[in-house]
């Protein structure tokens, strides 16, 4: 499985293209930040975000897109730059039919590190420990976006024999349920 990692955000959108499947080592395709100037307008820097995925999507044809779920912070202004960024990514995604996937900080965190509240630090070892690499990606955000990608690597299967177990199941109640009688009308007595 091939997966493009995209860690959000308007200044630096980190990108990262990881290949491989679970229990195997992986490899790095490719890792970097696409870049916006904090001075220039809103729109022309979300088309300047999605431009650059929009190549890396070229040059790597990944299978899957895995985004960081945008999630609640405290400064209003980070969080709707980040949330913008992140629709840019999942838009550029669909518009090839390129399934997209969200994970959670923490839930990327935990998959890489062992530990949902691990610190960039340790986020960027393991990233370097697990794909064999000479020294952390950097940014920090270049290195989120593979172990974005690593994430979604080893918890797809799970994820997916999760959904086609509730699906199976569900099918199975749809198709075991009598038809139901039409119940006796009730009537009001009056007191």
């Amino acid at each position: 499985m091939r997966v493009l990692g995209v860690d959000p955000g308007l200044t630096r959108c980190g990108v990262g293209v990881v290949e491989g499947v679970a229990g195997r080592p992986l490899t790095m395709l490719g890792v970097g930040v696409v870049r916006t100037s904090a001075d220039a307008e809103l729109g022309h820097r979300l088309v300047a975000i999605e431009r650059g995925i929009e190549e890396w999507l070229d040059e790597h044809r990944p299978e899957c897109v895995a985004v960081e779920r945008v999630f609640s912070q405290h400064n209003v202004r980070t969080v709707m730059g980040t949330a913008q960024a992140s629709a840019v990514a999942m838009l550029c995604a669909s518009r090839r039919g390129i399934p997209v996937a969200l994970h959670t900080p923490s839930e990327v965190k935990a998959a890489v590190t062992g530990s949902g509240r691990a610190d960039k630090a340790q986020v960027g070892a393991m990233v370097t420990r697990l794909l064999r690499l000479d020294a952390p990606p950097k940014p920090a955000d270049a290195a989120d976006a593979l172990a974005l990608a690593i994430c979604h690597i080893w918890r797809a299967p799970a994820v997916n024999r999760l959904q086609q177990a509730h699906a199976a199941a569900a099918a199975a109640v749809r198709t075991s349920r009598v038809p139901r009688t039409p119940a006796a009308p009730v009537r009001k007595v009056p007191r």
